[in-house]
């Protein structure tokens, strides 16, 4: 695909920009292991620092799709407030004296991140036409590191300054937030922002081929958001089934866990590089495949040496979020031109919905087995993204 150079700037800026607008997303998260000690938390209350980034995420999104807010305002603008307010939501966290209030704090940063994300895919698909799954790869790449990068933070200061991680992610978000707005408008393939109109969501969910697309992308973020989560768990339990649980790996955990989520910005670039050639289905369902692979395969690896296990954890990185923007390229080229940002909304809402209860289940899950195989139940969604996916194909021939 040949970039014009117009379209090479906006996709340097804004994949800038939403790299670091989305940096609050797992910041209470890469420090949870310290807040664990700090208040005493049980595991179950530890996933709430992160299920409560998605349940706002949901309600910002579905207010947004109702009242058709990423196509009735300029995405740019709505970005950059979004961002800045995520980052006031992140220093509140940081501020907290316990749980409940950085619980309440992460719901805002949800909700505002829910201005970013969508709004974001919104701007590629405006700026390109040709080559679009290539461009929100790229972009959806550029979210992930942005998303890993607290992780890469807490690895490099002490645990006491877990803070320090915070004000990071918030500073970062404020500088995507203005980034942005160097993008001079929305695009040349973004259609005129239309009447306010409530049917527009039903209108959309009910679409034959929008819904196949829809729930191939609930199969992939049964598993994307769970595995992230609890992979500096996972990597901590396996060095101590090695190691023994007094061993100190919280810092390498940490490395380990930004290395993997931040391996599936390549698997972002290869989903959009093959995706405009073979087809979304066919991208999609080999990512899927191989992502659900890993996740039964590594309960086989748990406690081994970490020149063992990385190699896998890195594929499972790669592949697990290599379809994440071709399902969303999709639905970009499925829904009526005039409500893409709406219908890219309510996917990711819909999405991130379903993320809550996986979170909350996979600690669940390893009380009663162990960490050794509760990365197994991640393949369920893989395996009935596939049969979505590929029965759009056979429908559309997308």
């Amino acid at each position: 695909m040949t970039l014009h150079p117009a379209q090479r700037q906006v996709l340097l800026v804004l994949a800038t920009a939403e790299l670091l607008a989305m940096a609050p997303w797992f910041s209470a998260s890469a420090v949870s292991p310290t807040l664990t000690r700090l208040w005493a938390l049980s595991p179950g209350t530890t996933a709430w620092l992160t299920i409560s980034v998605q349940l706002g995420f949901v309600v910002g999104a579905l207010v947004s799709a109702t009242l058709v807010l990423a196509d009735r305002l300029s995405a740019r603008r709505l970005i950059a407030a979004s961002a800045v307010l995520a980052a006031a939501a992140t220093l509140g966290v940081a501020a907290a004296p316990g749980v409940r209030t950085a619980i309440a704090f992460r719901l805002l940063t949800g909700a505002a991140l829910a201005g970013v994300y969508p709004p974001g895919m919104k701007i590629a698909a405006g700026w390109f036409k040709e080559g679009r799954g290539l461009a929100i790869g790229i972009l959806v790449g550029a979210l992930t590191l942005g998303s890993a990068s607290p992780h890469l933070v807490r690895w490099a200061v002490s645990p006491e300054a877990w803070r320090v991680v915070l004000v990071v992610a918030a500073l970062s978000a404020i500088v995507g937030g203005l980034l942005v707005l160097l993008i001079p408008n929305d695009g040349p393939y973004a259609a005129p922002s239309p009447p306010l109109s409530l049917a527009a969501a039903p209108r959309i969910l009910k679409d034959r081929a929008v819904a196949l697309a829809n729930l191939g992308y609930l199969g992939h973020m049964w598993e994307l958001y769970a595995m992230w989560t609890w992979m500096a768990v996972f990597v901590a339990a396996s060095e101590h089934a090695r190691r023994g649980p007094e061993a100190d790996v919280a810092g390498l955990a940490a490395l380990v866990t930004f290395a993997v989520v931040g391996s599936g910005a390549i698997g972002c670039w290869l989903g959009g590089k093959y995706g405009d050639r073979w087809g979304r289905s066919v991208v999609t369902s080999v990512a899927m495949l191989v992502s659900g692979s890993c996740a039964l395969a590594v309960g086989l690896v748990f406690g081994a040496p970490l020149l063992v296990l990385v190699p896998l954890l890195l594929v499972w990185g790669v592949s697990v979020v290599a379809d994440s923007a071709q399902f969303s390229a999709a639905v970009s080229e499925l829904a009526p031109r005039e409500y893409v940002g709406t219908a890219l909304t309510l996917q990711t809402s819909l999405g991130f919905l379903l993320t809550c209860a996986t979170i909350y289940l996979l600690p669940t899950v390893a009380a009663a087995i162990g960490w050794r195989w509760s990365m197994s139940v991640l393949a369920i969604g893989p395996a009935l993204g596939i049969w979505a996916m590929l029965t759009l194909r056979r429908r559309t021939g997308v």
